[in-house]
Parts: structure tokens; C-alpha cells; sequence
């Protein structure tokens, strides 16, 4: 229950993210090209809505196995090597962004200690940091995820080297 809420929230939050960004550059270009005069802030709001959107965005890439991988080692090993390689790449992947959550939660901390505030939004930057721990946070909770299931079932939704390592035990006796 909880996961499918997650989910549900996760592609609801990328979407809206990936509209409004469209949305408020579309219509600054318009208005800069129709009236001579655009929006000064609209720059600055696209861009922090991209940084929101490529966070979560990785998260559902790691949760749904588009996440980029290189797999050209993985697949040339034999079948024990490659669960191994993936359950290190996997653990890797959950210290890495643990790691990134942790600091990026202390850094938001910072600054809102600081009282910064964007240029042209004014808004507390706390608030656009935030983006760090919370999406990186999601992405650890995911690969931990990944990693759960490739560990009880020896799949992962991927179609790179997970699948072939799938595969490969399918193929033993």
C-alpha cells in the first residue's frame, strides 16, 4: 500500500514538475516575442523545477530499471560473478546516495541557517536544497528496493545485466 502510494506520488510529482517547467518557459518565450517584454523570474523557476524533476526522475529510473548502467563487465563474467557484481553496483548505489541524502539534509540545514534567498523568486533557498536529501533519500530507498528483490527473486527491472543474470541461473541445472 504504501509503495503504490509512493509510486502514484512519485509520477504525479515528475509530471507536474516537467508541465510547469514547460509551461512557464513556453509562455515567457511568448510573451518576450509578442509583447517586447518577459518574465524575470521564469528562468530561474524552470530551471529549479528541472533540478526537482531530474532528482525524482532518477529515483524512478532506478525504481522501474531505466536507469542509466554500463554492463559490459557484468555480462562478460560468468553467472556467480555477475550476482555479485550486480549486488555490489546495487549496494554502491544505496551508499552513494544514502551518503548524498545525509550531507544534502545537513546542507539544507545550512542554509536555512543563512536566511539565503533566490534572486528572482525570493524565495528561502532551503527550499530549492531540499530537492538533494528528499531525491536522493527516494533514490537509496529504491535501489534498497532493487536490491531486496533481486535478492529474493534474481531479477531486477532492468534490461541489462540484471536480466542476463537472471537468465544465466535459469540456464543451471
Amino acid at each position: 500500500m504504501f509503495n503504490r502510494l509512493l509510486n502514484h506520488l512519485e509520477e504525479w510529482l515528475i509530471s507536474f514538475l516537467m508541465a510547469a517547467a514547460t509551461l512557464v518557459a513556453f509562455a515567457a518565450v511568448a510573451l518576450r516575442y509578442t509583447t517586447g517584454s518577459g518574465i524575470s523570474w521564469a528562468q530561474e523557476l524552470t530551471i529549479y523545477l528541472f533540478i526537482w524533476m531530474a532528482k525524482f526522475g532518477a529515483a524512478y529510473g532506478v525504481r522501474t530499471g531505466i536507469h542509466i548502467g554500463v554492463d559490459f563487465v557484468v555480462n562478460a563474467a560468468s553467472p556467480p560473478i555477475k550476482r555479485l557484481l550486480v549486488i555490489t553496483a546495487m549496494s554502491l548505489g544505496v551508499i552513494f546516495t544514502g551518503v548524498i541524502a545525509f550531507f544534502g539534509a545537513r546542507w539544507v540545514v545550512f542554509i536555512y541557517g543563512t536566511g539565503q534567498i533566490s534572486p528572482d523568486l525570493e524565495w528561502p533557498m532551503w527550499i530549492i536544497y531540499l530537492a538533494i536529501p528528499l531525491g536522493s533519500g527516494l533514490m537509496c530507498y529504491r535501489f534498497i528496493q532493487a536490491m531486496a528483490l533481486f535478492l529474493k527473486t534474481g531479477r531486477l527491472h532492468s534490461h541489462g545485466a540484471a536480466d542476463a543474470v537472471q537468465e544465466d541461473q535459469e540456464a543451471l541445472p
